[in-house]
């Protein structure tokens, strides 16, 4: 196995949802290279037998360490994170910027550091354990709740349905739904012919892939100590900045071991994520046991559920709404796509987009009651964004820009955003074409 690498700088719970979006957009199907082995020759198979092995895995156990490591090529952020937090002053405000500080250095560390967890998988019963350097957090998922445990602040967060909650009729439900709608699809195919099988949905599904990807095999290796197979995809196009893709697949089971991503003209991957050891056994049932003591902090939070009723008058005003479509929608902000495939470009309204997001905002405490949800508040203040923004960014014509290995971000000076994994030139391009 190899060494231990230490955890980022700390972040807290209600930090780790909006935070932890912008590393996992870019890494998307990503994991750690294996190491090629002479002695393993598993048998051949074809991408398209490689694919359908791994979709086909049915593995709902194990237990194992999980590392991630991520060299996407950002600035150094030393001096920011330091000049940041050292505020000064005191009493509340100095309380308020120490805060704000560690958030911003929490969001950094999460976009470009590495880190070690553990995972445990039981059927229903699941656990993550991210073990930082002095500490650890927990999340137990087992039926009817969860907790969020943080040993270093000592809170533990517990998640449940209310006792009153009509889960089975939920389900229920849900299937009624699928039913109906296989029922549906199948009332409207031509006589004699039936809904594709699986295997069929899986081979559109590569031909399409094929149009824009060189699927292939690799390499067999070994990953955890298990031999595996090596999926690798290459973007059939030099206009995107992702060079190949490698997935690590076991031999014996389909279940995705590692992978990793490289950038174009790389000769190391700028993501990677994957086992360094695993077992296929059933962990011990104490693993998914949390009972917080006395020296814990402990939270309840109850998961609201909406009723059979209220489901379905859910659907239906999201069917009306959809029936109304251009004329609820047409002043509304919607993304413009450029580029199709892995040269995908999206660009957004920035100020209308974020005054989208604060009205569903407002309006999610209005139904509540409670007002906007702290998960929504800025994680840190307007000062230490902009700090962040020019460190992060250089001027180019029209605006500034981010260029990792792997993803491009334009902020234009006219208030609009375009991303893409691209080159910085090709955004620019899309924003003065749009002006």
């Amino acid at each position: 196995m190899s060494p231990r690498r230490t955890g980022p700088s700390r972040f807290r719970a209600r930090t780790v949802v909006p935070a932890v979006g912008v590393p996992v957009a870019i890494a998307v199907a990503v994991l750690v290279p294996m190491q090629a082995n002479a002695t393993v020759d598993l048998p051949d198979l074809t991408p398209e037998e490689l694919v359908a092995f791994a979709r086909a895995g049915d593995v709902d156990a194990l237990s194992g360490t999980i590392e991630q490591r991520s060299e996407l090529g950002l600035p150094d952020l030393g001096a920011l994170m330091g000049g940041s937090g050292a505020a000064s002053g005191s009493g509340d405000a100095a309380g308020d910027d120490s805060a704000a500080s560690d958030t911003l250095s929490d969001l950094v560390s999460l976009a470009t550091g590495s880190f070690e967890a553990n995972v445990y998988l039981d059927g229903p019963h699941a656990r993550l354990q991210v073990l930082d350097r002095m500490a650890e957090r927990n999340v137990y998922v087992n039926p009817g709740e969860a907790w969020f445990v943080d040993s270093e602040s000592q809170t533990a967060t517990r998640l449940s349905v209310a006792d009153d909650a009509d889960v089975a009729g939920l389900e229920a439900e849900l299937q009624r739904l699928a039913d109906e709608a296989r029922a549906t699809a199948e009332a409207r195919l031509p006589d004699g012919e039936q809904l594709p099988t699986p295997q069929q949905l899986l081979d559109r599904a590569l031909d399409r892939l094929d149009e824009t990807t060189e699927v292939s095999v690799g390499t067999d290796g070994r990953v955890a100590g298990r031999d595996a197979y090596e999926l690798v995809l290459e973007p059939r196009t030099d206009d995107t900045l992702v060079g190949e893709i490698r997935v690590a697949v076991d031999g014996e089971n389909g279940a995705a071991l590692a992978a990793s991503v490289t950038a174009r003209g790389a000769d190391a991957p700028a993501f990677e994520t994957g086992f360094t050891d695993v077992s296929f056994a059933a962990p011990d049932a104490s693993a998914f046991a949390f009972e917080p003591s006395a020296s814990f902090t402990v939270e309840e939070e109850e998961l609201p559920l909406p009723t059979v009723e209220e489901f379905r008058q859910w659907l239906a005003d999201a069917q009306a709404r959809e029936d109304a479509g251009a004329d609820a929608t047409a002043d509304g902000p919607h993304p413009v796509v450029h580029g199709e495939g892995w040269a995908t470009v999206v660009e957004v309204d920035a100020a209308t987009a974020a005054e989208m997001m604060a009205e569903r905002s407002a309006e999610a405490g209005a139904d509540t009651g409670e007002g906007v949800a702290p998960a929504t508040e800025p994680p840190f203040t307007d000062g230490e964004a902009l700090d962040l923004l020019d460190a992060l960014t250089t001027p180019v014509d029209g605006g500034r820009a981010l260029q990792t290995s792997l993803l491009s971000v334009l902020f234009t000076d006219d208030g609009r955003v375009l991303a893409g994994s691209v080159p910085v030139d090709t955004l620019v391009g899309y924003a003065e074409s749009g002006r």
